[in-house]
């Protein structure tokens, strides 16, 4: 969406300028008009066009749950909502961010409620996000049901940090290791085999086997480039395919400690959000495909798919939750002890706090075994490449003497 600049006159005689996103320059006349301003020009804002062109066009989590902190705070204080998205708007530093809620501002002023402005974003900001706030207009407690989202999101926000933060240092690990093995294969060891070829010496099966990897791969490395770029085209056509996702998904849930984590995570964010949207006033029926579709593992999410199915036909939360074939016994028996005494929500939200302190146990635990694991490998690589390398030096000294 356009920005412009309009130059408007307040009625105590002040002069201000503000750099609004509106469809056409009619519209910022009649809004402006509107909120009693004298509006003495508007004209196109090109320099807020170049800006976005390189500015931050990605919207981090932080960033979304201080505009709904804001927005909190605004709407408890007494202010419109129409009012209170535009205050942020104005001064948030996020480009698209900014453009997005200028967008929303123009549907809500053109008379959508929250809940309908911000669905075309759903994709971004997810269904649950636009159901927590047609549940919150729908009861009209609007800033209670923003805060209820705004603890959600900063949970969500955090788990998938701890992931992150726990794969960091493996990766790296895992890089350097293979750059090393890359430079000394492609570089070092040529220099080594032809000071070997004067020599005419027998060289040994490790230093032969290194020196013919190292003459291969720099004599046929459009090879590697094939494979690579084929590997890369693959992957990106897989992940378009539903059954190869569901594939790739399952296939995560067979690496050591990833059946744990992938589960355990994705109980608790089906646990948190069912209880986030309960808690809302959303009814069960209408609660559980938005829970299901937050779980993080898309075969897992696949698994849990009948659950709204099984209790349309008679059966129980917990009996669906068993036939899905995942939930561990716990989260089980939290779920049938909040059905018996009808406080579903609030075990589903003591479920989910339980299960985030044993992912974060299980990822200590991972980051503990992998730190060592990666250093003993990481030495065994040098080990070898010493080894090749200077295995030749020391019979050729044994041969000149």
């Amino acid at each position: 969406m356009p920005y412009f600049k309009c130059r408007l006159a307040a009625e105590d005689g002040r002069i201000a300028t503000r750099s609004v996103p509106a469809a056409s320059a009619a519209e910022c006349r009649l809004r402006f008009a509107g909120e009693g301003f004298c509006v003495l020009s508007v004209r196109r804002d090109w320099r807020r066009l170049n800006f976005s062109l390189g500015g931050d066009r990605k919207l981090r989590d932080r960033d979304f749950i201080t505009f709904n902190q804001e927005l909190q705070a605004l709407v408890r204080a007494g202010y419109p909502v129409l009012r209170s998205v535009e205050i942020i708007s104005n001064r948030t530093k996020n480009l698209l961010l900014r453009d997005i809620l200028g967008r929303v501002a123009a549907d809500i002023r053109q008379g959508k409620a929250l809940s309908e402005a911000f669905a075309p974003f759903e994709k971004r900001f997810s269904k649950i996000y636009i159901a927590s706030l047609m549940a919150g207009e729908t009861s009209g407690n609007l800033p209670e049901t923003l805060g209820q989202y705004i603890q959600y999101a900063r949970t969500l926000s955090r788990t998938r940090s701890r992931v992150r933060s726990a794969l960091i240092y493996p990766t790296m690990l895992l890089v350097f290791s293979l750059a090393l093995l890359g430079v000394v294969i492609n570089f070092v060891l040529p220099n080594f085999a032809s000071f070997y070829d004067d020599f005419e010496a027998q060289l040994p099966f490790l230093t032969t086997a290194l020196v013919g990897a190292a003459k291969f791969s720099r004599s046929h490395w459009y090879i590697w480039a094939l494979l690579t770029g084929g590997g890369l085209l693959a992957w990106l056509r897989l992940r378009r395919v539903e059954s190869a996702r569901l594939w790739l998904e399952r296939q995560k849930l067979r690496l050591p400690l990833g059946k744990l984590i992938w589960v355990e995570s994705g109980v608790s964010a089906f646990s948190r959000t069912f209880s986030l949207l309960l808690q809302a006033g959303i009814p069960v029926l209408g609660s559980l495909p938005l829970a299901v579709q937050a779980i993080p593992n898309k075969w897992l999410a696949w698994r849990a798919a009948g659950i709204p199915e099984r209790i349309r036909n008679g059966d129980s939360l917990s009996e669906g939750m068993v036939e899905a074939g995942f939930f561990p016994q716990l989260a089980l028996d939290m779920v049938r002890i909040g059905e018996t005494s009808a406080n579903l929500g609030g075990m589903l939200k003591e479920a989910a706090d339980v299960f985030d302190e044993r992912i974060q146990t299980r990822i200590d635990t991972f980051v503990g075994l992998i730190e060592p694991i990666m250093i003993v490998f990481m030495g065994l690589l040098l080990a070898g490449m010493l080894l090749a390398v200077y295995m030749p030096i020391f019979n050729l000294v044994r041969v000149v003497r």
